[in-house]
């Protein structure tokens, strides 16, 4: 595992384990994805944070924002004691994207489905306003079942924004069951085609292919679609719906720290 998403990991256990909080599994999946846009691709740091012309990341699975807490960390937007915070009342990090909780922060996201709606509307903005950012939203597999994310999808292929990026974390999983037996996902990648979009399909939590596919060029939006694993990197979290629930008590949380320190 890269020692860098062995730390963000970690940083993600903590949190749970300490606010006794949801979703670490719905985390756990994204690890890689975050920072490989994080710390190879996106023109996004601490110092260019009021750039009009900086790329932008949106979760619109928030969710799953302690990944994303621990990757800002990691970069420096805010300090530790931040993470300190999560989930804790009056603490400064919530349990949904708030963009106003913490610098780096682009959007507020957790009502689901709505992320597509406003990066499309960024990527749109840029383009007439002949800005140069990218824009780049995660969502969930589970996510596509909402009506609103097809509504931005046409629009977006109308406007050929080329400029804006959609990762869809495939882990198959989502709140009450698996996709497959809920609403199938396993169209997708026809789904994006036919709405005009160029689409990929990658490992999720391989850093050398989601790198490359991002340095693709298109001239249409693009949509990447990420196999992942539910918990990835604990094993006796992975591909376990519960941990979209549950939260690690003490034997858990030293149990996962000991397996990630052997990796």
């Amino acid at each position: 595992m890269n020692q860098v998403c062995k730390e963000i990991r970690k940083k993600i256990l903590y949190m749970h384990f300490y606010a006794h909080a949801s979703h670490i599994g719905s985390s756990y999946s994204i690890v890689e994805i975050l920072y490989t846009l994080y710390f190879k691709v996106m023109n996004i740091s601490p110092d260019n944070i009021h750039d009009k012309s900086r790329d932008r990341f949106l979760l619109s699975k928030g969710h799953s924002c302690s990944a994303l807490y621990a990757v800002l960390c990691m970069k420096g937007f805010f300090p530790d004691q931040y993470l300190n915070e999560f989930e804790t009342n009056g603490g400064k990090l919530p349990g949904h994207v708030d963009k106003d909780a913490a610098p780096g922060i682009e959007c507020s996201s957790g009502s689901l489905g709505h992320g597509l709606s406003v990066g499309t509307g960024m990527a749109l903005n840029n383009k007439l306003s002949n800005l140069q950012g990218r824009i780049f939203v995660l969502m969930g597999d589970g996510e596509c079942d909402e009506g609103s994310v097809w509504e931005a999808a046409m629009l977006a292929s109308q406007k050929k924004l080329n400029n804006l990026t959609v990762i869809i974390d495939k882990n198959n999983l989502q709140g009450f069951g698996s996709t497959k037996d809920i609403l199938e996902q396993d169209t997708l990648k026809e789904r994006f085609v036919s709405f005009g979009w160029d689409v990929y399909e990658v490992d999720g939590h391989n850093i050398e292919e989601l790198e490359k596919v991002f340095a693709v060029s298109c001239k249409k939006p693009k949509a990447v679609i990420a196999h992942t694993i539910k918990g990835k990197g604990v094993s006796f979290m992975e591909n376990k719906l519960e941990w979209h629930y549950k939260s690690p008590n003490k034997e858990q949380y030293l149990e996962a720290l000991a397996e990630l320190e052997r990796k």
